[in-house]
């Protein structure tokens, strides 16, 4: 008698990964781990502009190549809109929504289709902050 097959657990999470650096990768790591498939969506350069205020250093084709290279990430996706948050995670069938603690309590309205995890960013790591000193020295 074989052993139940079980649905693998799916990871989703949500980044701009603009000017990608080891707080992207820890977070991707970290987000993996919480399941058997991790999936990704990045911010479309329009929603970066409306979000942050500026358009991405990197174009959303280009960082969704760099993402998508990354060996725990197993599917990309554009994310066009915030406000279609749940229907991503319901499209991708997540179990697990992954966010940094930056975002702390703002997608609670979702534990009634997945769980809300909140990791803390790595330290002293900003991409407006590496950003404002790459611009500053050029």
């Amino acid at each position: 008698m074989s052993a139940p097959t079980s649905e693998a657990r799916t990871v989703i999470t949500f980044g701009t990964f603009d000017v990608f650096h080891v707080g992207h990768l820890r977070v991707i790591e970290r987000a993996a781990a919480l399941g058997d498939r991790l999936v990704v969506g990045v911010s479309a350069d329009e929603l970066n502009i409306r979000k942050k205020g500026r358009e991405p250093v990197f174009s959303e084709g280009e960082r969704m190549a760099i993402v998508a290279a990354l060996k725990p990430v197993h599917a990309v996706f554009l994310e066009e809109s915030l406000e279609l948050k749940r229907e991503y995670i319901l499209e991708h069938g997540a179990h697990v929504l992954v966010m940094g603690d930056d975002w702390e309590g703002r997608f609670d309205e979702f534990r009634d289709i997945c769980d809300v995890v909140y990791l803390p960013r790595t330290p002293a790591i900003s991409t407006t902050a590496l950003i404002e000193k790459i611009s500053a020295t050029g």
